[in-house]
């Protein structure tokens, strides 16, 4: 049995000049349709028409090119060469009118559903004086926040966003500072009562120092001051060593020795006169909160207002937004 193909006559026909109209457009997603189900009738299906129409609107498509498309026979239909490029770029025109129609959609729509961001241990104290505001904004939003300080992989562990601080490593990730923070020696009054206040960083070897152990390194941090607009460290002796910042703040908190902590941290404490600062002229460089997140085309609304409310109540740094890249 013979099997028989249609053809669409090839005509001479002007380029097309200025926007494709209504007849085009439906006229490209049916061919689109047709082309990636290889019949008339499942497109059909999945466009709400008849076969029938499916088929004329592909053929006034064609006929206002003046190219063939589709090969047709009673079986199957398959892409032209010509008909396999147009292809390809109706596919991205259509992909792009579907991505704005979405960003329309949310920008006019409450964000919802569910966020997980990572974040350091530290990070609650910056963090959770947020959230009841957040919630408040964004009641369907629900909050999933792991404060940990191992070093998640955004994407493979299906963050939405994380935290970080210090020096990073090369990614393709965007990022937002959020906030500043430096280190800051601080004693309870009654330390410095019976011990004395240190004058300069070298006065720190005759002190109870307590300090923090990294649970990345394992070792205890040094701290860092400054000297002629030049940094360096110490390892002072320690007679207590964490590797939790809030067991370090309370046994300062106790008068158990020095320690030296993120300012953030310390606020509190300062504010009511459970701490006092020491060697604040000595003090080094500050740091700065980020949050990275991946690149996304279609980057969901709960996530921009999670990072437009966090940036804007830590507040002070630039607003700008980098696909960062480590120096």
């Amino acid at each position: 049995m013979m099997t028989h193909m249609t053809t669409v006559p090839s005509q001479a026909h002007p380029a097309p000049s200025g926007p494709p109209s209504t007849e085009s457009l439906s006229g490209m997603v049916a061919f689109v349709r047709a082309a990636e189900s290889g019949s008339f009738v499942a497109a059909g299906r999945a466009l709400g028409l008849s076969a029938s129409a499916v088929g004329k609107s592909v053929m006034r498509l064609e006929a206002k090119l003046g190219v063939q498309l589709l090969n047709r026979t009673t079986r199957r239909i398959g892409l032209t060469h010509e008909g396999a490029r147009f292809f390809a770029r109706c596919k991205r025109m259509l992909a792009d009118l579907e991505e704005a129609e979405n960003e329309l959609f949310h920008s006019t729509s409450s964000p919802r559903g569910r966020l997980r961001i990572a974040a350091p241990s530290l990070g609650s104290r910056l963090l959770l004086p947020l959230v009841p505001e957040f919630r408040r904004r964004y009641p369907d939003i629900e909050l999933d926040i792991d404060f940990s300080d191992r070093m998640v992989d955004i994407t493979q562990e299906g963050y939405d966003a994380v935290i970080r601080t210090g020096r990073l490593a090369d990614s393709q990730l965007l990022a937002r500072p959020l906030a500043q923070y430096g280190p800051v020696v601080v004693g309870s009054p009654a330390y410095f009562a019976g011990h004395g206040e240190p004058a300069t960083p070298a006065d720190l070897e005759g002190h109870s120092c307590i300090r923090f152990r990294s649970p990345a390194s394992g070792r205890p941090e040094s701290w860092r001051f400054t000297r002629d607009d030049h940094t360096f460290a110490i390892d002072p002796h320690a007679t207590l060593t964490f590797n939790d910042m809030e067991a370090v703040l309370a046994a300062c908190i106790s008068g158990l020795g020095l320690a030296c902590v993120p300012d953030f941290i310390a606020k509190s404490a300062l504010e009511g006169g459970m701490l006092r600062a020491v060697l604040g002229t000595h003090m080094g460089t500050e740091g700065v909160f980020q949050i990275l997140w991946p690149p996304s085309r279609h980057e969901a609304p709960r996530l921009r207002a999670f990072i437009d409310h966090v940036a804007s109540r830590l507040g002070g740094l630039p607003s700008h937004e980098v696909r960062f890249r480590a120096a």
